[in-house]
């Protein structure tokens, strides 16, 4: 998110549309990621609401709405930081940008908070002496949440990741650290994709559409990252290199016997 020189490396200076792209699909990714959140999580969370006032569910736990309020923190920031690289005010950006240092970790913090907090709510649900057919949907929830943990645990490593890198690259390397940020905020985006219901989906039984939609989602910057530079840029290597074992964990352990059990046993309820 920084300058645009890099986009026009060995081809001669961009006029027009694609000037204007360049400085632009930044901010097009940021608002993508802005609008995929709103539109997955509203409606959600209006029948969730809707559902604890109608006593069909427990009230949300504080962690959750923390954690909501840092996401979307960082999404508007993405938004902000790349608003203002496009229009040209780099002071602010830079100024900003000191804001991620703190947002960042406190999204990893939560986040490792809110998986276990979520996983005891439904385990004590089920406890509790519930009618077989509210048993057997919370089962399943349980069951859902226990798989998700696997990439909700990658999530947790690779974003960081990704912003530790983009701010060891700013100042350096704009081109990689504009890139890492966008590449860092679509890691956790598959749980508001998830829930947009008219999308197809492939859950609970794999999580096949997981990944496909987050590289659909990157497709746009990808694309055009390869038609200016003629070359994959070394960003998309760095993050599928930082994704794919967990990845190839995730897809071994979907499902199984041993990652049931093995959770069960991390969450001290087996």
């Amino acid at each position: 998110m920084a300058t645009l020189a890099d986009s026009t490396v060995g081809k001669s200076a961009p006029s027009g549309l694609t000037a204007v792209i360049d400085r632009w699909i930044y901010v097009f990714m940021a608002v993508l990621f802005l609008a995929t959140v709103l539109a997955g999580f509203i409606p959600d969370s209006i029948a969730k609401v809707n559902a604890v006032q109608a006593g069909q569910r427990p009230p949300f736990p504080p962690v959750l709405h923390i954690h909501a309020v840092l996401m979307g923190a960082w999404i508007m920031l993405l938004v902000a930081q790349t608003s203002l690289m496009a229009t040209g005010w780099r002071a602010y950006h830079r100024q900003l940008g000191l804001a991620s240092m703190v947002l960042a970790p406190a999204m990893v913090v939560t986040g490792f908070i809110l998986v276990p907090t979520m996983y005891f709510m439904v385990w004590g649900a089920l406890q509790s002496g519930l009618p077989p057919a509210a048993e057997a949907g919370l089962t399943e929830t349980l069951a859902f949440q226990t798989n998700i943990a696997l990439f909700q645990i990658r999530a947790g490593v690779v974003f960081p990741l990704m912003v530790g890198l983009a701010v060891a690259a700013r100042g350096k390397d704009a081109g990689l650290h504009k890139r890492l940020m966008i590449l860092a905020t679509v890691t956790p985006l598959p749980a508001a994709i998830d829930r947009l219901g008219w999308l197809p989906s492939s859950l609970p039984a794999s999580p096949a559409t997981i990944d496909l939609y987050l590289l659909l989602w990157i497709a746009p910057m990808f694309f055009w990252d390869l038609y200016r530079l003629g070359r994959i840029h070394r960003a998309y290597l760095i993050w599928l290199g930082a994704n794919l074992p967990f990845a190839i964990l995730a897809y071994s352990l979907w499902g199984s016997k041993w990652w049931f059990d093995t959770f069960q046993h991390i969450m001290g309820v087996a």
